[in-house]
């Protein structure tokens, strides 16, 4: 069966007041001894992986914070632990602060070939509410330097709904974006995690909480701009060109396994979940003292495992199986524009990705 291999790298310049993710300023001196970590546990769990691995995306963080000789050096080591596809998609996250021409030219000539770059946006005004520190112009050299690099598979990760922008900021950053021309755009509506500083501020009062009217008008937009610039609406937040789409995510949607290595990274095969220990000093220590590093695990249910394979298909343009429900079932949703018929499925339009958490819960229960 195929799978997918993620990678955490928790480093990153500065922490974001929005991310909720398992990433850490000030600890580079631990790079070298994390890389060489996430070796030792690919060797550990490789006996109980026999899958071929069609995807390898590295995840942070900031993976482009790593010395491209120790990316290089890990993807050498993957492709000799694990059976990798001969044409595998492998993806690196970069922060356009961290990449320039040679840096992403020695990068891809290693062997990740799909960048995916965090531009969140082109308003200054809205990366500030971000906490971003980069600026609009970063990512355009960013984006100019892995062109000249010769990589010819680019995502730009956009974020909308953040304090202070507005429909017009926002129809700004869909057009420039556009205008570069990436293979492929992912865009999330900005939450708010309690745990944060933002949800901290959110929740004294300090700032606002997003408009989810708003954000529904900017997703609508974003369909309607990307849609008429040739880019297929896959799945909820991403948009590809065809035969662009990420073929790592699209693993996570169709629950196909996904193996995890590095701190607080989670893995999935059928109905078993696990995830790692989340302190990076934690993870060293117990890998390097020759144990998996798993911090907890749980399994679904038959009726956990339906709602969980419902949701997932849904999100994307596969829909489910027409006959996976009963027409009483879909009936309400055909009539009001959730649902439509396609190629025997059911897949959600437009409007129904914007109200999919109810869609799934009224299939799964009616």
């Amino acid at each position: 069966m195929n799978a997918g291999l993620y990678l955490h790298i928790p480093f990153c310049l500065t922490r974001c007041g929005y991310c909720d993710f398992n990433a850490y300023a000030g600890l580079d001196e631990l790079k070298p001894r994390y890389v060489e970590a996430l070796e030792r546990e690919a060797s550990l769990a490789a006996p109980e992986w026999p899958e071929r691995f069609v995807s390898v995306f590295l995840g942070g963080g900031t993976p482009t914070s790593l010395e491209p000789r120790h990316l290089a050096e890990l993807l050498v080591h993957l492709r000799t632990t694990f059976e990798l596809d001969a044409a595998a998609e492998i993806t690196i996250e970069a922060n356009p602060d961290t990449i320039d021409t040679e840096r992403l030219r020695a990068i891809r000539d290693a062997g990740y070939t799909r960048l995916s770059m965090g531009a969140q946006s082109f308003a200054p005004t809205v990366l500030a509410a971000l906490e971003r520190i980069h600026q609009p112009e970063s990512v355009r050299g960013a984006y100019a330097a892995a062109r000249r690099a010769g990589y010819e598979n680019v995502n730009l990760d956009l974020i909308y709904g953040a304090n202070g922008e507005s429909l017009a900021s926002w129809r700004g950053t869909l057009e420039e974006t556009i205008a570069l021309g990436p293979e492929h755009v992912s865009a999330y509506a900005l939450t708010i995690e309690p745990a944060t500083p933002l949800g901290r501020k959110v929740a004294a009062g300090i700032v606002p909480a997003p408009d989810p009217d708003l954000q529904a008008d900017m997703v609508e937009l974003a369909c309607e701009l990307l849609g008429g610039a040739g880019y297929l609406h896959y799945e909820v937040s991403n948009w590809a060109k065809p035969g662009f789409e990420c073929r790592h995510n699209l693993g996570y949607w169709e629950r196909r396994p996904y193996l995890g290595l590095g701190a607080g990274a989670h893995s999935s095969r059928g109905s078993r979940r696990w995830w790692n220990l989340r302190p990076p000093e934690q993870y060293l220590d117990t890998v390097e003292a020759g144990t998996l590093p798993v911090g907890g695990s749980e399994d679904l249910d038959d009726g956990g495992r339906a709602l969980e394979e419902t949701f997932l298909r849904l999100r994307t343009r596969q829909g489910i199986a027409a006959d996976s429900v009963t027409a009483a079932q879909a009936a309400a949703y055909l009539r009001d524009g959730l649902l439509e018929r396609r190629n025997g499925s059911l897949v959600a339009t437009e409007r129904g990705m914007l109200l999919l958490n109810e869609l799934v819960l009224g299939l799964s229960t009616n």
